[in-house]
């Protein structure tokens, strides 16, 4: 159960990190870009691929295992905090098992688009060859890193015998 939390927290550390620092590139490249645009009548090629393909992408799913390890996610539990801790712990494991369910279906799935992404070296239309394949591959790490959390939760509330 240690090993599995300190696997779960370093492994949605490391992506939350990679998402800042994505978040950081993306408002660095647009306001280069608009400074560009301002004074020098000119513009940063690929800020509207990179921003979109990348950046957001990046920053948007790399860190959805952090949100869940915190408990950060949007919750709508009004009745259930009013119920016992039995059936609130009995509403969270399945909530989790719903959660599991769901993040491992979406991870299976667009790990399979990402490897067809790579496979035909997927592009965009734009004045230059633009690969997008790579960033395919944020959407099933940052699946499998919330499956691993939602996993990891469930473990701890189990072992608490109280919701997370």
């Amino acid at each position: 159960m240690a090993f599995l939390d300190r696997v779960s927290r370093g492994v949605d550390r490391l992506l939350l990190s990679i998402g800042c620092v994505f978040l950081v590139a993306m408002m660095v490249h647009i306001t280069a870009d608009v400074i560009a645009r301002g004074p020098f009548d000119s513009a940063v090629i690929g800020t509207l691929e990179t921003v979109s393909y990348y950046h957001m992408v990046i920053a948007v799913f790399l860190p959805l295992a952090f949100v869940e390890r915190t408990g950060e996610n949007i919750r709508v539990d009004l009745f259930v905090q009013m119920m016992p801790k039995r059936a609130q712990l009995a509403f969270y494991f399945l909530a989790c098992l719903v959660g599991l369910g769901f993040f491992g279906a979406l991870c299976w799935q667009s790990f399979l688009d990402a490897w067809e992404s790579t496979e035909r070296q997927e592009t965009v239309m734009s004045n230059f060859l633009f690969y997008i394949w790579p960033s395919r591959w944020a959407l099933p790490i940052g699946f499998g890193a919330a499956f691993l959390a939602i996993l990891n939760n469930l473990v701890q509330a189990l072992a608490r015998g109280e919701p997370g």
